[in-house]
């Protein structure tokens, strides 16, 4: 799920705000490997909301994750990718910066919540990941995001095991090729930052896509073959889908994915919805959600993660949101730690707990 909404994004080019870095809570001696954060989101697309949320998460953070699709629609209209970024996105970077955040930058060149097609702008424009033309756009769009911003971390495609099973092989080997080729001409003008690529954990586990009944590993093997830049590893996880209780997952669940590999991991997305959720025969609660929050700081801590990101803080406000948007958004839409009016759910309290501990 990667899919920043344009809307969002023009509001906050119109932030003129400072935030103040805000301390949350104290320390003890048991210290953390990993640092957490958020992507800036909202329960509706509104100046106000996006305001009070980002004023809220920041202060249960120490890190922050851009992580969008290319912004196909204005590029193709021949908008300059070096003025797109600079409104686009400095502002709210400024913003991460005052409050001390750590800064991964994640670029999605397919579809965010449809790994079986293209981005939808490029359906609608008639084009394809697959063409070399698309793929020059989206290799400079993604120089241009880590020289104008750069970031602490860089990712160049997400979920690329899901996308090698669910889309048509033109658009895996696009994505391919075109991250390829983003990661040789970033490290030419970038020598520091760590790249690397994200995977979904629910297929590597053979729990999405899987031929028999019983899940099996599949590892990710063909993902470290096909993207040999990889130097960190990014995991997108979305465990309610497949599990129905947070400790089934495996405590190796993130640590198996890097066997063989001096790769550090990270949790690039996801989280534990606190609802029902009928359409997916997905059975939880806000206590379920809050015991996945204590299960993953297993993982982690098995991992000696690097990072752990939720892209949303707060629930979705769905009846605000462009119905193309919205029905592909219900899966995901109640996995914040507030529900969309505010209101803290458990899990915030075991997130914070968490954040407490200092960083080794």
């Amino acid at each position: 799920m990667a899919r920043t909404n344009h809307t969002i994004l023009l509001l906050i080019a119109l932030i003129g705000l400072s935030f103040a870095c805000k301390k949350h809570g104290t320390s003890n001696s048991t210290g953390r490997t990993y640092r957490m954060g958020f992507a800036t989101s909202a329960p509706q697309p509104n100046i106000n909301e996006i305001i009070k949320s980002l004023d809220s998460w920041t202060t249960h953070a120490d890190a922050a994750i851009i992580s969008t699709e290319v912004p196909w629609d204005s590029l193709l209209n021949g908008e300059d990718p070096i003025n797109y970024v600079t409104q686009n996105y400095t502002a709210l970077v400024n913003i991460y910066r005052s409050a001390n955040l750590k800064l991964w930058v994640y670029i999605d060149p397919e579809n965010g919540l449809a790994r079986q097609k293209d981005s939808d702008p490029l359906i609608a424009a008639g084009k394809s990941i697959a063409q070399p033309k698309i793929q020059q756009i989206y290799e400079r769009f993604v120089v241009v995001m880590d020289s104008v911003l750069h970031p602490d971390h860089l990712g160049l495609a997400l979920e690329t095991n899901l996308i090698r099973l669910a889309a048509p092989d033109s658009i895996y080997q696009g994505v391919k090729q075109a991250a390829n080729a983003a990661a040789a001409q970033v490290r030419a003008i970038d020598t520091k930052i760590p790249m690397s690529v994200s995977v979904q954990a629910e297929v590597a586990w053979g729990r999405i896509g899987a031929t028999s009944a019983s899940s099996t590993y599949i590892g990710i093997s063909a993902d470290y073959t096909d993207f040999p830049f990889i130097q960190e590893l990014g995991i997108s996880s979305y465990p309610y889908l497949t599990y129905t209780n947070p400790t089934d997952i495996p405590l190796n669940y993130y640590a198996q994915l890097s066997t063989g590999h001096n790769t550090p991991v990270f949790v690039s997305e996801g989280g534990w919805t606190s609802a029902n959720l009928t359409a997916q025969n997905v059975q939880s609660s806000p206590v379920q959600q809050q015991a996945y929050i204590r299960r993953q700081a297993q993982l982690l801590t098995q991992a000696n993660a690097i990072g752990l990101f939720q892209l949303t803080f707060t629930d979705l406000s769905l009846d605000a949101w462009p119905a193309t948007d919205s029905a592909e958004l219900i899966p995901f839409a109640f996995l914040g730690l507030v529900d969309s009016n505010f209101i803290p759910k458990p899990a915030l309290t075991t997130w914070d707990s968490l954040r407490s501990n200092p960083v080794q």
